[in-house]
């Protein structure tokens, strides 16, 4: 710990330097891999919530059958058709799958990367404190992540795909316009899922307490709507899909700011106490 107290500035900048190098070889190292095996994840994973065998719509179809509402729930054929209008499309969806995916699968090292630069600067209670954040906060991403994949990516595809102002247009979507929805929705999810975390930080500072929170609830709601709006596609069905999680996230945050307050007034009166036994 005192090594580290009298690292220079250059020296610190030397150490953030092997972090980054890390966590940027980390992300190479799956994007090459992605690459390599382009096809199958095109075909597999990135087209698969377009296909109505997708295994979300195949559970849709089971509560509709449950439900007795089998023609509302199960989705039939999804006329879907993909095009490629420019001559750089296919390659450039190509590299922009296999960075995001590659960021995706480092994500969890990356964080510990810099979770580890991190780490010495801080004070050994608030090191005991946080000592969880780099499972809670790639956890958080990763659901995040998988509700964009398995719930928002589909229905947005089936909705978007169906919907139609007149027979005579038909839905022939730009490789580009598709690949960026579906990276939006997904990688969007992960980071927005990462509210808790930011709350939990937040309160530890004092900046965020779960009075304002409560304060501030209705107007938060709006902020998550519009949100919503802004990284979905524009159809209420994603809008609605996002904003109901991140409400939940937010009153989930506002139970985490309560607890960093409880623990933090416990500690001050603790010390109160220890420094009148003292006098």
């Amino acid at each position: 710990m005192n090594e580290e107290k009298e690292m220079s500035f250059l020296d610190h900048l030397e150490e953030l330097r092997w972090h980054i190098v890390r966590s940027i070889s980390a992300v190479f190292l799956f994007m090459v891999t992605v690459f390599v095996f382009g096809k199958w994840i095109f075909q597999n994973v990135i087209f698969a919530p377009a296909r109505a065998d997708f295994v979300t719509f195949r559970y849709m179809c089971k509560v509709g059958h449950l439900l007795n509402m089998a023609d509302s729930f199960c989705v039939g054929a999804i006329p879907f058709k993909v095009q490629s209008r420019i001559m750089t499309g296919q390659f450039t969806m190509h590299l922009t799958v296999a960075f995001v995916l590659g960021f995706i699968i480092a994500f969890p090292y990356v964080f510990w990367e810099i979770w580890k630069f991190v780490t010495p600067g801080l004070h050994a209670s608030e090191r005991n404190n946080s000592r969880w954040a780099v499972t809670a906060v790639s956890f958080l991403f990763l659901v995040g992540v998988s509700f964009g994949y398995f719930i928002m990516s589909p229905l947005a595809v089936w909705f978007l795909s169906t919907y139609s102002v007149s027979d005579m247009v038909s839905n022939e979507f730009d490789i580009t316009s598709y690949v960026s929805t579906i990276t939006a929705l997904v990688f969007g999810s992960g980071l927005l899922f990462q509210l808790p975390v930011v709350v939990y930080f937040l309160s530890r500072v004092g900046i965020v307490t779960p009075r304002l929170m409560k304060q501030y609830r209705k107007h938060a709601l709006v902020a998550i709507l519009i949100l919503g709006a802004i990284i979905t596609p524009p159809d209420p069905l994603s809008q609605i899909l996002i904003s109901l999680p991140l409400y939940m996230l937010y009153e989930v945050s506002i139970l985490i700011s309560s607890m960093v307050e409880r623990k933090q007034l416990k500690k001050d009166k603790e010390n109160l106490r220890a420094d009148q036994a003292e006098v």
